[in-house]
């Protein structure tokens, strides 16, 4: 874990997201990205003096664009702005969400294009390090003028009005010692209202100059914020998919000839060469393997055969979404930014010291799409890890070594059986989810005529990942379940017994494949009679969210 993240709007990382979305560290603002804040804000204040209409300054907002406000009246319209646009709907995004959202957007504000003021930059700051987080509706982002209902949820606790959530810390604790011993509805967080919120972190309601509430709400950081963290999941999770499939090939007594070399410098894509290194060096030295090198089998199933290609598409469509989000997370995407006046044509409103000109930064598309070839590959990885199952269960299709449904006694146990059925329940959900990024809703009066539905998008790719997930965790249970019937399959002579020596490893497996069946077996037992699963293949779920199956083989594939 990252300690301290630094945010200086051009070097946030999907990891250093995750860092502060998951293990809460503390993020710091460079001196550089403070100074260029305040240049900024300099512009902006000049833009103003100069008196002229100027968008998301001193005019109105969308379809209302041609309306004039008063000097008197534009700290009211920013306030209005983030009442009115506080309208989201659906689940509340959970505490990791939001907290990915918040440090993305303090993240685009220090990049200094946004004429914001230090003192909204800080708040937002405070309430990240002190663990104050904004009660956001997951639905009401067309990812077009931004993420703007989502954020407006999250701004409006900067006024002190909204909810918020207060996991452990200093603000909790003082919240909790207010209630007189009054416990928190949740053992993680405590409920409060906005302005409670701030006191508890020693903060005054902000009062939003020109610009400011438009600067807060107008960006992609939902949807860049939820793809960060679909990046760190989905590389661990095709990791952790080779793996399991390598484990599957093992003990279904197939060939890891499919992986060797030669075949993949002929083809050179590069996860195709990146999955099919992995499972050789976690099949390396594999008795199993070389048990029946000289069997008659000609060729596998596509399942096994194809675990390069197929694995190795999956890492080359997250590689294509990681570069988009590398980049906008480090973009300006709100608008109208403020520019120096030296930087932009004469076409630009603005004075001699700045300039604001109104754009389109903020639409999704350039992650929507993404997400969306990323997510139709997610889908594939959990086809084809269920069809790995089905190899390992089927009794059509299984290896004569192997029982039924891997159970012990098969009839009077189902085994494994119906863990094949959820599997192929959650595939039908991930295949049910449309391409959210292929609809358009004209908005605003037909001002907003074409949108992107990225934060759609986004959370049809968190929900597609989460059941790919478990799927591969399923395929990694049954096959260490399978590789309990090894010595079967040499009692019944259907490979080479020379092939087998003492070795430590388990079961003859590989040097990694055995590292993923112990680190299978510390929490999960082999199966010897029917039982509860749920637990079991949550867990192990989890252990590939965390990354302890990858922390599991990371000296094998290094």
């Amino acid at each position: 874990m990252t300690d301290v993240i630094e945010l200086d709007g051009e070097s946030l990382t999907p990891e250093a997201v995750a860092a502060v979305a998951r293990d809460h560290a503390e993020v710091r603002i460079t001196d550089d990205a403070r100074d260029r804040v305040r240049a900024s804000r300099a512009r902006v204040e000049d833009v103003i003096e100069s008196g002229e209409p100027v968008y998301g300054l001193n005019t109105g907002f969308g379809e209302l664009v041609d309306e004039r406000i008063p000097a008197d009246r534009i700290e009211q319209l920013q306030t209005n702005l983030i009442r009115s646009h506080a309208a989201g709907s659906g689940r509340e995004l959970r505490v990791e969400e939001v907290r990915a959202m918040m440090v993305c957007r303090v993240n685009a504000l220090v990049k200094g294009y946004s004429g914001i003021r230090p003192v909204v930059v800080d708040h937002l700051v405070t309430l990240l390090n002190r663990g104050v987080h904004p009660v956001v509706r997951s639905r009401g982002s067309l990812g077009a003028s931004g993420d703007l209902a989502p954020l407006a949820h999250m701004a409006l606790v900067l006024l002190g009005e909204g909810e918020a959530m207060l996991t452990d810390g200093p603000g909790r604790d003082e919240v909790e010692d207010s209630r007189d011993g009054e416990s928190p509805t949740d053992a993680n967080a405590m409920r409060v209202a906005g302005n409670v919120a701030l006191e508890a972190v020693d903060l005054d309601p902000l009062s939003l100059a020109p610009k400011e509430g438009l600067a807060l709400i107008n960006g992609t950081q939902l949807t860049v914020g939820l793809a960060s963290l679909v990046v760190v999941d989905a590389e661990r999770l095709v990791q952790a998919a080779d793996a399991t499939g390598a484990l599957t090939t093992e003990v279904t007594l197939a060939t890891t000839a499919s992986s060797d070399l030669a075949i993949q410098d002929v083809r050179p894509h590069a996860g195709q060469a990146t999955s099919a290194a992995t499972v050789r060096a976690l099949t390396a030295d594999s008795q199993i393997v070389e048990s029946h090198r000289n069997c008659d089998r000609v060729q596998d199933a596509y399942s096994l055969r194809c675990l390069p290609q197929v694995h190795g598409a999956v890492r080359d469509a997250i590689a294509h979404l990681r570069t988009g989000v590398e980049i906008e997370l480090n973009s300006a995407t709100d608008n109208p930014l403020v520019f120096p006046a030296e930087s932009v044509d004469d076409r630009a409103s603005g004075t001699d010291v700045g300039a604001v000109i109104s754009g389109g930064n903020f639409h999704g598309q350039p992650l929507a799409l993404r997400l969306e070839y990323a997510r139709l590959a997610l889908i594939d990885l959990a086809a084809i890890a269920e069809r790995r199952i089905d190899r390992l269960l089927n009794p059509n299709l299984q290896e004569p070594h192997l029982p039924p449904f891997l159970a012990p006694d098969s009839g009077v146990q189902s085994g494994y059986m119906i863990a094949q059925y959820t599997a192929a329940a959650l595939l039908n959900e991930c295949r049910s989810l449309g391409a959210a990024s292929s609809d358009n809703t004209p908005v605003s009066g037909g001002q907003e005529d074409h949108v992107s539905m990225s934060a759609q998008s986004a959370l049809n790719t968190r929900r597609t990942l989460e059941n790919a997930r478990r799927i591969v965790a399923t395929e990694a249970v049954c096959g260490a379940q399978a590789a309990e019937y090894v010595d079967a399959a040499i009692e019944a002579g259907f490979v080479d017994d020379t092939a087998f020596d003492d070795s430590s490893r388990p079961h003859g497996l590989g040097v990694g494949t055995a590292a993923l069946y112990e680190r299978i077996r510390a929490v999960v037992p082999p199966l010897e009679d029917d039982r509860v699963l749920t637990p079991e293949l949550e867990e192990v779920a989890e252990l590939i969210r965390e990354g302890a199956i990858e922390d599991a083989l990371e000296s094998v594939l290094e």
